[in-house]
């Protein structure tokens, strides 16, 4: 059974930093992609970083450059470093992993985190 747990929300102000990070259980030989999602209320989530086993990554255009998705295979956790941080960053953020790359074809990850919230205040 994989579960996924998150940490490291909270609240912050504009240009200020969080990192997030989701502790992966279950597999057995780190033989995952993982990422991050983020949900505004009435929205469905939206992805916004990605990383195969391979530690190649992806980013929604608007988290480029502020944000960095890494994982410690050692660890079995992975991280979501998010600098300058924007009132519109506001949401839940949901760490996922699944056994391939559910982007490529895209389609919903197979495992979901319980969503940690980050509040950024102007």
């Amino acid at each position: 059974q994989v579960h996924l747990v998150e940490s490291g929300g909270g609240s912050v102000q504009a240009g200020g930093s969080l990192k997030l990070s989701c502790v992966v259980s279950g597999y057995k030989y780190n033989a995952y992609s993982a990422g991050w999602f983020r949900q505004f209320p009435d929205l469905e989530p939206e992805e916004i970083a990605t990383i195969n086993r391979y530690f190649s990554t992806t980013y929604k255009e608007s988290v480029k450059g502020r944000f960095s998705i890494s994982r410690d295979n050692d660890e079995h956790t992975v991280y979501l470093q998010m600098e300058d941080l924007k009132p519109e960053d506001t949401a839940t953020y949901f760490c996922v992993a699944d056994p391939f790359e559910w982007w490529l074809p895209k389609r919903s990850p197979k495992y979901w985190g319980q969503g940690t919230q980050v509040n950024v205040s102007s």
